[in-house]
């Protein structure tokens, strides 16, 4: 650690009333996209369109790269950079080995020769001084003057001049510094340094043992950056990415198409359900809120095909989305074999406390890496057809009734291993009551106070769908609080043509 001189986040029918209850937020949304709020620091400024260079392009990439490892570090509290070596036997793990062991070789022939050549190690040693510098923190003086004392090399080639080298002794200054300076954790390979004769080796081990110091003091670096990051990532979230906006004016293309392709989903269905519904004038344009659009939006990213590019604002969180939405997946699949087996042996299993935790225990497992691409979910699923029926006559046995007859077995096993068949009707029921849940919970404008009523069939995920709810919802506020205002300024040109140009600094309502 750094050293100084004192201290070494199913209804459809209720779409319609959402959306035609909203229309009071559509109109407050169109005045206040109309509104020139220019004032406000917080606002993303329009940018001409321009030619861009691919230095510039490239740079944005990069601004991009860093917003992405800051968004990172400030979210989750268990990153950390790791030490991780070539796979062994990789081409390239081969060519490090056979690298570094020729360069060691060298070196010790070098210091075998009568007298020794020091060049060699002398570089090591400059290398290592800069190394043991850039652990200090500023106002080390005392200790940094020592280390550029001992490791001068214009000292040390004048002591090679005249075979006066003592190698052992730098080398133990070295690792009694490195001492002083690492974290508690390292105190043994420490120990293991000062226990190692061979100077070349000794030189290897220790250039190790920095490597690993290097590793702790990023990691404490992050650790003490992560508070500060955390308090202020709004802003610096959005400025940076009004930096990238400035940089590379298409920087907002998928952006704009996925908010497109949700406001073409709200108004194909609301206008569907105008034109059923008795009484209704078909002939005027349906009115969408911007939240809901904006929600619809969120939604799908839980149905992503991840093999299209990703919406450039939500870039930072794909990798948290799409665990997100593999773990819902896994949980559809729980519902439905829970929903299949009470619809068919319910009467069966009545009696049986904690039966549907059972089957629970049952699925998990097998479903364990079911969004690989290698993944059989149709043997899967027969898998736990199996054991459920399997599980369920044990039960019966136990209770002295009979067993399942081979056709009940058939055909829950059937049922069960035809989820996974497209507009299979129990998995399309199952998915519509978790995207109601979803939708539910970004509507409520607080979800940590209370959680929306689980809909049915969903209970014996009820704890899961709360965690993943939680984490979900948790993605999508913070992500509006930070690009809300680009979303205005896109809402507001693709909802509101007709309206004058101008700033769009709306911040998006966070439910």
């Amino acid at each position: 650690m750094p050293l100084n001189d004192d201290q070494s986040s199913d209804s459809d029918s209720s779409r319609l009333s959402e959306s035609t209850a909203s229309s009071s937020d559509s109109e407050y949304s169109r005045q206040s996209f109309n509104s020139d709020s220019s004032s406000k620091p917080s606002s993303p400024a329009s940018s001409p369109p321009k030619m861009i260079t691919f230095d510039e392009l490239m740079a944005a990439a990069r601004n991009l790269s860093n917003l992405t490892l800051v968004h990172e570090i400030a979210v989750n509290a268990n990153f950390c950079i790791k030490n991780e070596d070539f796979p062994q036997n990789s081409f390239a793990g081969t060519v490090k080995e056979i690298a570094h062991k020729a360069f060691w070789d060298l070196l010790e022939s070098e210091l075998n020769e009568d007298p020794p050549e020091y060049e060699h190690a002398i570089k090591l040693f400059e290398e290592i001084k800069e190394i043991l510098l850039s652990f200090l923190t500023p106002g080390a003086n005392r200790i940094q003057n020592q280390i550029c004392e001992v490791l001068d090399a214009d000292l040390i080639r004048q002591q090679a001049e005249h075979n006066a080298v003592d190698i052992h002794g730098l080398a133990n200054y070295i690792i009694n510094t490195m001492g002083k300076l690492c974290a508690p954790v390292r105190d043994n390979d420490i120990k293991q340094l000062k226990a190692t004769d061979n100077i070349v080796e000794l030189l290897r081990q220790i250039f190790r043992v920095l490597d690993l110091m290097k590793m702790d003091m990023a990691n404490y670096t992050i650790q003490s950056l992560r508070p500060y990051l955390q308090h202020n990532l709004v802003d610096y979230e959005r400025a940076k990415f009004q930096e990238i906006l400035e940089e590379t004016p298409s920087a907002l293309d998928l952006t704009t198409e996925w908010i497109k392709e949700s406001i073409e989903d709200e108004l194909s269905s609301v206008s569907d359900e105008l034109s059923s519904s008795p009484g209704a004038d078909s002939s005027s344009k349906p009115i969408i809120s911007p939240t809901l659009v904006l929600n619809n939006g969120y939604l799908k990213l839980l149905q992503w095909d991840y093999r299209k590019t990703f919406p450039e604002t939500l870039i930072t969180d794909e990798v948290r989305l799409q665990e997100l939405r593999e773990k819902l997946n896994q949980l559809k699949i729980i519902a439905c074999v829970c929903l299949i087996t009470n619809n068919m042996v319910g009467a069966a299993i009545a009696d049986v406390p904690d039966f549907a935790d059972q089957l629970k225990r049952i699925s998990l497992p097998l479903l364990e890496g079911m969004n690989k691409k290698t993944f059989d979910l149709k043997e899967a699923l027969n898998a736990i057809g199996v054991q459920i029926c399997s599980k369920v006559n044990r039960s019966l046995t136990e209770r002295g009734l009979p067993t399942l007859d081979a056709d009940m077995q058939s055909n829950l096993i059937g049922q069960i291993s035809h989820i996974v068949e497209e507009n299979n009707p129990i998995s399309s029921l199952i998915d519509k009551r978790i995207q109601f849940f979803m939708r539910s919970l970004l509507a409520l404008p607080n979800f940590q106070k209370c959680m929306p009523a689980m809909p049915g069939g969903l209970s014996v995920i009820q704890s899961e769908m709360e965690f993943v709810g939680s984490q979900y919802a948790s993605i999508v506020n913070f992500n509006k609080r930070v690009y809300g205002p680009f979303y205005a300024n896109i809402l507001r040109k693709l909802l509101f043509p007709e309206a004058p140009v101008g700033k769009a600094e709306t911040e998006t309502p966070t439910n």
